[in-house]
Parts: C-alpha cells; structure tokens; sequence
C-alpha cells in the first residue's frame, strides 16, 4: 500500500497543516482490525474531527441519523420513523433565509449508499482512501490545488460551499475541489473562519505529493520576483 505516513509529514510540512488530513473510505464491510464508532455525534462531519486528533474507526449508517443533510450527501436513508427530519431541516433553512428551495435538487450525493464508512488519520489509514480531506488557511490551500494541476488532476469545477459534507461526492465525481464549508462544520469541527477545505481524490494523492515539494519550491521564487517587480514598478 502506498506510504501515507510519509506524505501526511511532508504535505503537513508543506502546508503548514494545524491538524491532520482525514482519509475517508466507503466501503460493504468494515476492514479487519478497525474498531466500530461508539457513541453518538450531531454529524457527519463531526467524524472528520475526531479522526483529525487521531483516532480511526469506522461508522455504520445509523451513526449518521442525526445529521438529515448528510445523510442526504451520503446517500444514507433516514428510518421510518426520522424521515421526516431531512424536510424539516431543510425547511428551516429556506425559512431562515439560510437557503433557497430550488437549490436542494443541486445538492451532490455519492453514487450508492454505503455499507460502512472508515474515517483515519490520513498517515494511518488502513486502507487505500477514497476522499482525502484538507484544511487550512487558503494561501497553503492553493499550494495543495497548484500540485494537482501540475500532477494533471485538476478540477474546474466551481468552488463549493453549503453542505460541506458535498465535497466528499465532488470529488469522487470532478477531482480535487474547494470547499469554503458552511456553518454547521465549523461549529461541528472547530475549523475556523480563516480556514477552507481541499478534499483530494485518494487515487490521485501520490501524483499530487510529488508535485507538491516542486508547486512550493516555485512559489517561494515567484514571491520573491514578484515582490521586486511591486517594489520597482509601484508607485503607490
């Protein structure tokens, strides 16, 4: 298996990373060794939290019933006697101002529900990562989207935002994409105002991590030959 141990350290290194990437995997069955979720959380992104302080497990549907919108984005269905709660919930968004009606059908959803869901640290994911999620403060960000389109994966798709948690099937679907997230994942995640997400495809991580040390090595000179440029060219 590819070694993520080392290219969690050296895109940490990087992008001057505050906490550590989350590897999510989908899967049927949950992998051998990998302890079950116990307890409960108001989202699903609230596992992207604990897996970034370092934990790894894996979540069945049902630990996803408390957040409608991602279960939603997930493609997990509500049981009988919840499934009301995605139209409430949507509901007071529209009623807030929140959210308009007509953007509900543009929401994405992954392809097929899945059977359990493996949230790691991205150096100690047991298995190849299907969605690779990053967080930090944009100017880092942008070094992270400079090495996938020099890696040839980049994405033109626009940039996302509310539910955050629809980064995950834009990436299986466009590529690598940013996420300015919304409200409730940062409450949820302690994220904060000065930061966004990447979330990376885990099939295209390596190429990207090659490109990565190239994409900061040539930003540093071009700081430098800019800043010379605004020095001898400026006149205000």
């Amino acid at each position: 298996m590819t070694d993520y141990r080392l290219i969690e350290q050296r895109l940490s290194e990087l992008l001057n990373l505050q906490r550590r990437p989350v590897a999510v995997s989908f899967r049927e069955l949950p992998p051998a060794g990998v302890p079950k979720f116990t307890g409960a959380e108001p989202s699903g992104c609230s596992f992207w939290r604990i897996a970034a302080g370092g934990r790894t497990f894996y979540t069945v549907p049902s630990d996803h019933y408390n957040c409608p919108i991602g279960c939603y984005t997930h493609h997990i269905s509500l049981p009988q006697d919840r499934a009301q709660e995605l139209d409430q919930t949507l509901s007071f968004m529209v009623g807030i101002g929140y959210l308009k009606g007509d953007e509900v059908p543009g929401l994405l959803r992954l392809p097929q529900p899945p059977g359990v869901v493996i949230y790691a640290p991205l150096g100690d994911t047991p298995l190849e990562p299907d969605v690779v999620l990053f967080s930090g403060r944009p100017g880092r960000m942008m070094l992270l989207q400079e090495a996938a389109l020099r890696a040839g994966v980049g994405t033109q798709v626009p940039l996302f935002g509310r539910p955050t948690c629809m980064a995950l099937p834009a990436a299986l679907a466009h590529g690598v994409v940013a996420s300015t997230g919304c409200i409730g994942n940062r409450v949820y995640t302690d994220v904060g105002e000065d930061e966004l997400y990447v979330a990376v495809p885990g099939r295209d991580l390596p190429r990207i991590a090659e490109e990565a040390q190239t994409i900061a090595a040539a930003n540093m000179k071009l700081f430098e030959y800019h800043r010379k440029r605004r020095q001898t060219l400026a006149t205000e």
